[in-house]
């Protein structure tokens, strides 16, 4: 039995039994990191002493009989998540040896079970990529091509997941950065409703669309994650105050009758041939277990990439406003006078797309555009939340690609900004609206990428997508396929 390997519930049952320890768990999961790692850079930092003695700790717990779901599981987060006494980076210069005073709530939440942290994963810097190359430790590469990216800006979350490096891990999602991930990497990825899941202790980038969810190598362990971080959270103002379900009740192979929308928008001529067939294929599946499929239309599609890039740049604009030098982060040396520094601090610590971002956001809150380009941004946004109210009126959950085409080879689109914003273009209007989405493996492509599939809910309708996908996941093996490396 090779430990690395397992789910969150093979785990547990195991624990349970006392059949495994957690530091044997453990032990088994940093040397498969150590043995990998060179070939996937999916780790920032690795805190394999830390993760040894919570293992031991986890250990105890379950000998006096307390074991929770997650109690001894080795798990492994993005690195913007705030982790009490090991650093945060968030992938950038400027947070290089930043350790945070205290955890960000997702994380507490787990380790309040007895979760064990492998270290911290890579990612785009400040979460802003789509491909895991704008990193200051250097780029991701896809466990299952290494000259390919795993996505963004989660890629390490999902490359981790298939390299089992980890036995679950958790991103964040602005605009597709834990479904086009999981897509790229063959493993699941949801991005709960914003508001299910707290976001404090979490570096923003886009305040109105960041959210918290779980990556996994399945449907089950991502009903199990989401039901741990889930719930309302008085530190976090837009943590919504509404009653968490049980998911796992929710994870029922049956999806008969269910009415599945399909967005004319969305099936587009550009689409890749691999990734046309794989939607084929998974409504052939979904068609065949009893599920009636209606063509929907969300008219606005063709706006959410535009509107999305004024938003979250305006938002990310502010937010990365307080990493000037003074409090923390990088500060520049030998500067003359307090301006000069802070300018040469965030000349030196942040990135080059992260530069991008800011400028565009500062340039659209700027007097004389404000309403030109933010506002008009804002009013758009509401139109294709509008889009989607109207859908749901005739639809359960709506189905569509994750992206356009397979995970893409590095440095393939680095030199062309607008056409690595335009991979996020079946994710972002999720983002925009506020709505879940789950991106699961389906039809590989010919060359034997992973393809994932999306399903998009209602607001707070995480229930209904865990059921059709897992339904989905029951009828194929595609989940089981794993990286050779």
């Amino acid at each position: 039995m090779e430990l690395h390997t397992l789910t969150i519930q093979q785990l547990h049952q195991l624990l349970k039994n006392r059949q495994v320890s957690s530091v044997e768990t453990t032990r088994a999961l940093l040397k498969r990191i150590e043995t990998t790692e060179n070939r996937i850079n999916a780790f920032i930092t690795v805190a394999a002493d830390q993760a040894l003695a919570a293992a031991e700790a986890a250990d105890q717990r379950i000998a006096n009989g307390d074991c929770q779901t997650l109690t001894g599981i080795p798990l492994a987060l993005k690195d913007i998540f705030l982790t009490e006494g090991l650093r945060t980076t968030c992938a950038s210069k400027m947070l290089e040896n930043f350790i945070a005073p205290y955890d960000a709530t997702a994380w507490a939440r787990l380790k309040s079970q007895g979760a064990v942290l492998l270290g911290k994963l890579n990612q785009d810097e400040f979460a802003m990529g789509s491909s895991c190359e704008s990193s200051a430790f250097g780029a991701t590469r896809n466990p299952w091509d290494t000259e390919r990216t795993p996505g963004g800006s989660s890629g390490g979350s999902a490359a981790s997941i298939a390299a089992q490096q980890a036995t679950a891990t958790l991103g964040t999602d602005t605009g597709g950065s834990i479904r086009q991930p999981a897509s790229h990497c063959g493993c699941v990825g949801l991005k709960p409703t914003y508001g299910r899941v707290s976001r404090y202790g979490v570096i923003a980038y886009a305040s109105s669309l960041d959210q918290v969810g779980p990556v996994t190598r399945d449907v089950t362990d991502a009903a199990l994650l989401l039901q741990a971080i889930a719930g309302h959270d008085p530190k976090d103002s837009t943590s919504v105050e509404q009653q968490v379900p049980d998911y796992s009740t929710s994870l029922k192979n049956d999806v008969k009758g269910m009415k599945i929308g399909l967005p004319r928008e969305y099936f587009i001529d550009g689409l890749d041939p691999d990734v046309q067939r794989a939607m084929d294929n998974a409504i052939a599946h979904l068609k065949g277990q009893g599920a009636e499929f209606i063509e929907v239309s969300l008219p606005h599609t063709n706006y959410a990439v535009a509107c999305y890039y004024l938003i979250a740049t305006a938002e990310a604009s502010s937010n990365l406003a307080r990493y000037e030098g003074v409090r923390f982060g990088h500060r520049a040396t030998e500067t003359e006078g307090l301006i000069e520094m802070m300018m040469r601090s965030r000349a030196a610590g942040f990135g080059a797309e992260v530069k991008r971002r800011i400028m565009l956001g500062t340039y659209a809150l700027s007097s004389g555009y404000y309403d030109a380009y933010y506002l008009k941004a804002q009013k758009v946004r509401t139109l294709i939340q509008r889009d989607f109210s109207e859908a749901f009126k005739q639809v359960d959950i709506l189905l569509t690609p994750v992206a356009p085409t397979p995970a893409f080879k590095i440095g393939e689109k680095t030199a062309d900004p607008l056409q690595m914003y335009l991979s996020d273009i079946f994710t972002i209007p999720v983002n925009l609206a506020g709505i879940c989405g789950i991106s699961l493996p389906a039809q590989p492509s010919a060359a034997g990428l992973p393809i994932g599939l999306q399903l998009i809910g209602k607001p707070f309708g995480e229930e209904t997508i865990l059921r059709a996908a897992y339904s989905f996941e029951q009828t194929t093996d595609w989940h089981r396929q794993k990286a050779a490396l």
